[in-house]
């Protein structure tokens, strides 16, 4: 699913919201968990999931063309975890 077609689904779920209302109510969910990741902060949805921030160490890398090392700087990188109610709805085929 797009962020668009949250939008649509969202908007036609809820008539009284027109699909800018809509398209507000998605662009500020979405602002708010990136400026709490942003933050160090971590997000936990009961019964969908949490993100968290993982931290990669500096490593040597190789570039593919030439075969020259090259240095990969250590970074942050966002994590998801699945909740139990997600994984046990997702894993219907049992």
């Amino acid at each position: 699913m797009t962020k668009s077609e949250l939008i649509n689904q969202l908007a036609s779920r809820h008539p009284q919201f027109s699909p800018a209302d809509a398209e507000l109510a998605v662009r500020t969910i979405m602002d708010a968990m990136v400026q709490a990741l942003v933050s160090g902060g971590r997000i936990e949805i009961r019964g969908f999931g949490s993100f968290s921030l993982s931290h990669r160490p500096a490593r040597q890398g190789r570039n593919p063309k030439s075969g020259e090392k090259v240095l990969v700087p250590s970074k942050h990188v966002p994590h998801f975890k699945a909740g139990k109610e997600l994984r046990e709805r997702v894993d219907y085929r049992q």
